[in-house]
Formats: structure tokens, C-alpha cells, sequence
């Protein structure tokens, strides 16, 4: 099993490198994930060479996705998944309460792209949600609403996210 967490390798929790990475590898997986209204997900760590690497997309269902045991990570320190296609039944252009507590249950960080092209970080160690990149910066779900969930903030701490999603 890998080791989880970034402690595990020294590195900053949220370093440019892997945000760079994460970003790519959302990219090239959200129009599929749109496409089949389905959510992908799975890991990014380094290999025991020292490379940052990521798991294969696991394909979930619209609502939820657990990702396979990374064989070819030594250290995992983020997650990373996509939320499916756009629905005015869901608040899905914020990380749900259920995505920044199963990373912190795990021990990493995580990634979340959402139908509006939006990017997200989840700081599990501070418990807060941050926009690595707003609309548009991944591909978009070509029937998604701006506007749909109301104003959207560049960050939400966990309490508030909690509120907002009651």
C-alpha cells in the first residue's frame, strides 16, 4: 500500500509543480467526464524514482467516484476527481463537504474540476477550499449556467462551505 501524505516526502503542501500537473491532468480528463456525466478520479504522488505521476482515472457514477489503489505511486499526496456534467440539481461547482473530508480521513490534499471549468485546491491540514483557477480554465460543460449557484467565492473554509451547502 503507499504511503499517504506529504510529510512522507517533504514537500510543500501546496507546491506550483503539482498544481501545474493536476491542472493538465484534469484537463484531459473533464471532457470525458462531462461527456458521460460521470465523475473520474484518482492519485498523484511520486514513484520510487522520485517522479510526480498520477494514478489512471477510475471512472465513478454522476454522483461519486472511488478511486482504484495506485500501483504505480510510492507516496501519495493528493487526490484528484471531477465532478461529471452540469445540473441545475447539484451544487457541484464547489467541492461537497463529503470531497475535503474523505481527503483529510486519508491524509492528502486534493484537486476538483468542476462542469464550469473551474479548478479547486482542498488544504485538508487548514480545512479550506481555494481556486487555483476560475471559469473556463479547464474544459466547460457547453450547458452549464454561470451564475446557477449564485456568487461563487475564491476560497470557503470548511464551516462555511458546510453552510453554504445545507
Amino acid at each position: 500500500m503507499p504511503i499517504l501524505g506529504f510529510a512522507a516526502h517533504g514537500v510543500a503542501a501546496q507546491d506550483g509543480i503539482e498544481q501545474a500537473f493536476a491542472q493538465e491532468l484534469l484537463a484531459g480528463v473533464q471532457m470525458r467526464s462531462i461527456t458521460e456525466n460521470a465523475e473520474y478520479c484518482g492519485y498523484i504522488g511520486f514513484d520510487g524514482a522520485g517522479e510526480l505521476v498520477a494514478s489512471p482515472p477510475t471512472r465513478g457514477d454522476a454522483e461519486s467516484c472511488l478511486a482504484d489503489d495506485p500501483a504505480n505511486i510510492d507516496v501519495i499526496t493528493a487526490s484528484y476527481h471531477t465532478h461529471g456534467a452540469y445540473s441545475p440539481n447539484y451544487y457541484n461547482e464547489v467541492p461537497s463537504t463529503d470531497d475535503i473530508e474523505g481527503d483529510e480521513e486519508e491524509g492528502i490534499d486534493g484537486y476538483v474540476a468542476t462542469p464550469g471549468g473551474r479548478l479547486w485546491y482542498l488544504d485538508t491540514g487548514d480545512m479550506v477550499i481555494s481556486q487555483i483557477c476560475g471559469l473556463g480554465c479547464l474544459p466547460a460543460d457547453v450547458n452549464f449556467v454561470p451564475g446557477d449557484m449564485g456568487k461563487i467565492a475564491p476560497s470557503y473554509r470548511y464551516e462555511d462551505l458546510v453552510t453554504l451547502l445545507e
